[in-house]
């Protein structure tokens, strides 16, 4: 088994094995991550030189973000999971990122921790539909708050938002702004950020009235965001799901009551 650069080529297989563990990804990420952090998405090889296993990272100022960390399931237990990870961490440590971040399973929690990762949060996955339109004032389309976002995660990230608002709609209102992205036959709200849950209620409404009535909606919000948990109960989205957030390295700055949508789906925050 050799770890070698994540392949352009890898993507389809990469989301085959996505798709067997019910997995949201979408290709467009891997362009992303593929140009942006290339040293950081790797790939394991067996001795025929087929991809059994895949992980990413993402760079942000000081802090990073692994991701999309998979292995087939008939090469689990052998270590190349670990040795994924370790190569993903080492590159972002290289690079000089002081903090980093991940998302863990049940399953893959020991792992990182003992790699000195710490649990800070709880992930909940929210699935809703959008109803007919409720005659909400519209908020104006603009540009993500490149503060705000800093005010929930302790740092910069400008290139992952604006990654996220060039395939997205942006909606923007005073002190919060939401990206609209599409999700497969679905779609993601999110990076999501206001300063208070009425602030936050008002964009997600005019969020879920722009769209088609029925369509499925996804949004992924910190649970210590105890705002963000009743707003979506109120507008009917269930628990789909959790992953712990963790870190390592410099204790961030995180203000999880700031942050209403992660931007991505796990691979990114």
């Amino acid at each position: 088994m050799t770890i070698e650069p994540f392949r352009k080529e890898d993507v389809p297989r990469f989301l085959r094995l996505a798709a067997g563990e019910n997995w949201v990804a979408e290709p467009w990420e891997f362009d992303f991550l593929l140009s942006t952090f290339p040293d950081g998405c790797l790939s394991a090889r067996d001795e025929s030189g087929a991809a059994v296993g895949f992980v990413t990272s993402l760079r942000h100022d000081s802090s990073g973000w692994i991701g999309n960390l998979i292995v087939d399931r008939s090469c689990r237990g052998t270590g190349i999971g670990e040795a994924l990870f370790l190569g993903a961490f080492d590159s972002l440590r290289t690079a000089g990122v002081a903090t980093f971040w991940l998302t863990a399973s049940k399953m893959g929690k020991a792992l990182y921790e003992k790699h000195g990762f710490n649990s800070t949060d709880t992930i909940i996955r929210w699935t809703g539909r959008a109803g007919a339109p409720t005659g909400t004032p519209p908020a104006a389309a603009g540009a993500w708050d490149a503060a705000l976002d800093r005010l929930g995660w302790g740092d910069r990230r400008d290139v992952l938002l604006a990654a996220t608002c060039r395939r997205g709609t942006v909606l923007a209102a005073d002190s919060a702004f939401a990206v609209i992205q599409p999700c497969g036959q679905a779609v993601q709200v999110g990076p999501f950020g206001a300063v208070s849950p009425d602030r936050a209620a008002r964009l997600l409404d005019e969020a879920l009235s722009s769209l088609p009535a029925g369509a499925t909606v996804y949004i992924d919000t910190p649970a210590c965001n105890s705002g963000a948990v009743a707003l979506l109960q109120e507008r009917g989205f269930r628990d789909h799901g959790t992953n712990v957030l963790m870190y390592a390295g410099v204790k961030p700055d995180y203000r999880p009551e700031y942050i209403y949508g992660l931007a991505t789906m796990g691979s990114c925050g």
